[in-house]
């Protein structure tokens, strides 16, 4: 923290957090202090975190005032887009049958559209 705020406090700084949601909650609380320590101590820094929906009132808290939440859902399409594209490279293509790769495609996005 303190090397993040010795760089912030003399040069424009970017901060960027992806997914916060699988940080441990106790570690992630701790995140969430420090990041508030440095906006405050450099209040040009400007930090992107990235995470699922339930850390967003957690992050709100800590952060109370200095962050702008935008949420980005992806569409059925973008989904089975990015699927498709994985399965695309499998290493081992003969590993999955017709029916087995359909059934990904089908499943897959309809359980993340319940998230």
């Amino acid at each position: 923290m303190e090397m993040l705020q010795d760089i912030s406090s003399s040069r424009p700084t970017f901060i960027c957090i992806d997914a916060l949601d699988e940080c441990v909650a106790e570690h992630r609380a701790k995140l969430l202090e420090s990041l508030q320590q440095i906006l405050h101590e450099s209040p040009s820094t400007r930090i992107f975190l990235a995470g699922r929906l339930h850390v967003r009132d957690e992050v709100e808290n800590h952060l109370a005032g200095r962050v702008v939440a935008i949420s980005i859902t992806p569409s059925k399409d973008d989904i089975v887009r990015f699927l498709r594209a994985k399965l695309k490279e499998d290493p081992t293509p003969d590993a999955m049958d017709h029916s087995l790769e359909e059934d990904i495609i089908k499943n897959i996005p309809e359980t993340v559209s319940e998230l």
